[in-house]
């Protein structure tokens, strides 16, 4: 059954990976802008990424969320969500997500999936937890040799 909470929570979640897609279409560091994401997550964020990847750790609030974004963008050349599936419709939703991008660091493309938990309250991201198939591919690609 599809509610308007249902709604709300999916048009978050979309409208929060379309400015995510114009932030990487920008450019890469220093070039884009963190304003149009910062009203998809709440002031107490957490996003929680695999320790192993380049851009691993606990990234908090605004700010946290601001520098993450500035180190995938460091980290990625290009990152395209190129298939989304959207397998739940209510908090927490679960996103499955094909991407494929380019390092910075190594010009090396790869394909790969992440999954993601992402909660949501008041119709603002409060937590993030991406799951990862591959996370010493991914270290691989953004290690020059």
């Amino acid at each position: 059954m599809i509610t308007s909470s249902t709604t709300t929570a999916l048009s978050v979640l979309k409208g929060m990976y379309m400015a995510e897609a114009e932030y990487f279409a920008a450019g890469g560091p220093g070039t884009a802008d963190f304003t149009p994401l910062a009203p998809f997550f709440s002031q107490d964020v957490v996003l929680h990424q695999a320790d192993a990847l380049p851009y691993g750790g606990i990234w908090r609030g605004h700010e946290g969320m601001e520098r993450f974004f500035l180190a995938m963008s460091r980290t990625w050349e290009i990152f395209d969500m190129v298939e989304q599936s959207f397998l739940s419709s209510a908090s927490p939703l679960v996103v499955l997500t094909q991407v494929h991008a380019r390092s910075r660091s190594t010009g090396y493309e790869l394909d790969f999936p992440i999954l993601q938990t992402i909660t949501l309250e008041n119709g603002q991201i409060t937590e993030v937890h991406p799951f990862y198939w591959d996370t010493a591919a991914i270290a691989i690609a953004c290690t020059p040799q």
